[in-house]
């Protein structure tokens, strides 16, 4: 078993669940802000959750966070006021690293003018703006509140402000979308000059109304995958790396957020719907809570027990599955340590499951390196589906 010492690297992410309108393809927990947001309210409630969490899982107080992702939602309705509050209580009750990673999502549409310089000084050093597409048709097509112009003028806000760490989302697959479309959006976000790009497929995820009703002249799969494939070389061309199924960044600059959930690290969730991942150790256990989504119930319940919708111990079959779900989606692969430090599982486990994977040509390995192939990065899902048990 792991030492207590070698528990996984740990991060918090906190979750704002108001947008002004929700998009037809998004299946996260958002809803329609109200007339009046109550900032206020709901940053002492994300206190309290964290308060409460602390206090309840051992050990959890003495560990040191090394990143901090406020996603949403659209967090960025949030004034920067509101951010440093938050980021100033997190910080009176958290252990930082001293490079702590700080994201802020943030759309266009809900950009004022000098509002990202105030979350530099509330803390925030890495924005992600979800562009999604710079051409106004394929923006309104997926519903998008904002237009190309103000995409544009709050990636140069941005930079103005002082963020040097700056992600773009990028959709492609997008209804009435060419490939000639797709890349002209590839290229306009290239001499953005981010340091990081996102870039991936829409799809159609239940319980949307996308899902339901799904928009005219989506891409076939063919096309599908050259918008995939030909945006991919050009970012690679102009020096972005790939080190995630969908992330792509320049000069190494890799969201150390999301590297931590892909190598099955821990992370603290707070804010209505969040979930956490929480390891102990003697005897070792891994830890999934889950809370209320509902906006207003999680008001009023934060900070105490009834505000916990859910609590899943993870067993040997799920932390195999998890774990694989997650890291096969690293480029890089990962090294068969990595899945006895961050499971507490013999190796034996992995390689029960690795050989049918290796003999249909999905996953490699060598020297304890394991990578997929291919084959395997093209039918992902296949190769994870493997692991399923």
């Amino acid at each position: 078993m792991p030492e207590s010492s070698l528990l996984p690297p740990l991060g918090l992410y906190v979750h704002i669940p108001w947008c002004v309108r929700k998009c037809p393809y998004c299946d996260f927990n958002s809803h329609k802000m109200p007339d009046q947001l109550n900032e206020a309210g709901y940053t002492s409630a994300l206190l309290a959750d964290l308060d409460f969490e602390l206090f309840t899982q051992p050990g959890l107080a003495d560990r040191t966070v090394a990143t901090v992702f406020i996603g949403g939602g659209t967090p960025s309705l949030f004034s920067p006021h509101s951010i440093s509050t938050l980021l100033g209580g997190i910080k009176d009750r958290l252990k930082c690293c001293d490079s702590l990673e700080v994201t802020l999502e943030a759309n266009p549409g809900t950009v004022e003018f000098g509002r990202f310089a105030g979350y530099v000084d509330a803390g925030v050093n890495r924005l992600s703006i979800g562009v999604q597409s710079f051409n106004q048709e394929a923006l309104q097509r997926i519903g998008r509140i904002h237009s190309a112009d103000e995409a544009l003028a709050a990636i140069e806000s941005a930079k103005t402000a002082g963020f040097d760490r700056l992600n773009l989302d990028l959709m492609c697959g997008l209804p009435g979308q060419t490939l000639a479309m797709a890349l002209a959006d590839v290229q306009m976000a290239i001499d953005s000059v981010p340091d990081h790009i996102s870039y991936y497929q829409l799809t159609l995820e239940p319980n949307t109304p996308f899902y339901q009703h799904p928009p005219p002249q989506l891409p076939d799969d063919d096309d599908a995958f050259d918008l995939q494939t030909q945006g991919r070389a050009l970012l690679e061309k102009a020096g972005f790396a790939q080190y995630e199924v969908s992330a792509y960044a320049r000069d190494g600059r890799f969201c150390r957020h999301n590297i931590n959930y892909w190598q099955f690290g821990d992370y603290i969730g707070i804010g209505a719907g969040a979930h956490s991942k929480i390891t102990v150790s003697e005897p070792w256990l891994v830890t999934r809570r889950r809370r209320v989504r509902g906006p207003e119930m999680y008001l009023q319940m934060a900070g105490s027990v009834s505000a916990i919708s859910g609590v899943s111990k993870l067993g040997q079959d799920d932390l195999v599955m998890e774990f694989m779900l997650n890291a096969l989606r690293l480029k890089k692969g990962f090294r068969s340590e990595l899945f006895c430090a961050r499971t507490g599982l013999p190796e034996s486990l992995l390689w029960q499951r690795m050989q049918e994977a290796i003999g249909r040509g999905l996953l490699c390995e060598s020297g304890g390196l394991i990578t997929s192939t291919d084959l395997g990065w093209q039918f992902l899902d296949d190769a994870v589906a493997i692991f399923l048990k």
